[in-house]
């Protein structure tokens, strides 16, 4: 929901037809296929009809549960040693749901690149239209015909420890080109391998992108890092990789800052935590930066079912912030009479409203 404001407000500026490279990971993954189905139906025309095409469906696939049913079946006492069960499952959800297209499928502008993380290499894996892999383990160009873009977006939103890593499912000879000598054991790697959610690797999606784009926008819907005391054993094993997440997190967005400000590329960058005074002291528009950081960046990031209001105020804040980003940092890029912004739920901009409304947000819950 933030990045479809984003996109929405991108749209509205001419920006979104013009982008040469769609690069996602995570739950980002899910915006993105979205998008490449639309994209793919109308081209760039199903644009056009912003709410129509592109912003009902997706909040229609968001206000319902897609996580509960895919946990559950994993539960079954058949399921208990099949470990892929709620990963395949969730991938048979997004396919009924959300995207009906083949990777062959996927528009040819933009290109877009789902990104997962290889489990056996421990590097990025991404799914294009002309071809699946990494640079280690090697490239399968083009995909198969019958691999749905559904299951790209299982693989690069199986968070753990919810869902399992995905099986790939790849003969090791239809693999060409990667780094890993051949024999064997290769083989045998490439017969065995898993693939999970993108974020683990590249939290921000840039690896395909950052060596041959001259202008790069980053929409970071990833959640903050959670403050917390002590609770013992249990709490210091997850403790561990969270602060080990958050560490690449914040190199990531280092680099990232170092590079815009070394003129490496030109870009922008928004974040959940970010607020439109961020970028401009006097703007107008936007939520204020203690509602972004106390209550928006703390809603939850799950495939459960989402309310109207956590719908409409995700989509506000990014609609906002890519404004103001674009404004502050690459104004070039806007044209030179825009069309004035103008929140897509202005009767959620009033932040006691939301704050009574998202008071729950944050809560994880089995069933809802």
């Amino acid at each position: 929901m933030f990045h479809l404001g984003a996109l929405r407000r991108l749209n509205e500026l001419k920006i979104l037809s013009t982008v040469r490279t769609v690069s996602s990971v995570s739950g980002g993954s899910i915006a993105a296929a979205h998008l490449a189905t639309v994209i793919a139906q109308a081209g760039t025309d199903g644009l056009e009809e912003w709410s129509q095409r592109v912003a009902r469906p997706l909040l229609e696939f968001t206000s319902a549960d897609r996580r509960t049913r895919a946990v559950v079946k994993r539960l079954l006492p058949w399921n208990w040693f099949r470990s892929s069960t709620g990963v395949e499952a969730l991938a048979i959800e997004y396919a009924r749901h959300l995207t009906t297209l083949k990777l062959v499928e996927l528009p040819a502008q933009p290109n877009f690149v789902l990104c997962a993380t290889d489990m056996v290499f421990g590097v990025s894996w991404v799914f294009e239209r002309s071809r699946m892999g990494d640079y280690r383990a090697g490239y399968v160009s083009p995909p198969p015909n019958d691999w749905p873009l559904a299951r790209a977006v299982a693989a690069s939103s199986c968070f753990p420890p919810v869902f399992n890593p995905l099986p790939v499912k790849l003969q090791p000879q239809g693999v060409a080109g990667g780094s890993y000598p051949k024999g064997v054991r290769r083989d045998a790697l490439l017969g065995a391998m898993r693939l999970t959610d993108g974020g683990d690797y590249d939290n921000l999606g840039l690896e395909p992108i950052w060596k041959d784009h001259a202008v790069v926008l980053v929409s970071d819907g990833g959640a903050p890092f959670d403050v917390s005391e002590d609770e013992g054993l249990l709490w210091r094993i997850e403790r561990y990789s969270a602060i080990l997440g958050n560490q690449a997190h914040a190199i990531r967005l280092r680099w990232l800052m170092s590079s815009f400000e070394a003129g490496q590329f030109k870009g922008a960058y928004w974040g959940l935590r970010s607020a439109t005074t961020s970028y401009d002291p006097d703007a107008r528009g936007g939520y204020s930066k203690e509602l972004a950081t106390e209550v928006i960046a703390r809603i939850r990031t799950d495939l459960d079912a989402f309310s109207a209001a956590e719908a409409a105020v995700l989509e506000n804040h990014g609609y906002w912030l890519v404004d103001a980003a674009l404004r502050r940092h690459v104004r070039e890029l806007i044209p030179a009479e825009p069309p004035p912004a103008r929140a897509p739920y202005p009767e959620w901009m009033d932040e006691d409203r939301v704050r009574t409304a998202l008071r729950c947000s944050s809560r994880r819950r089995l069933f809802r």
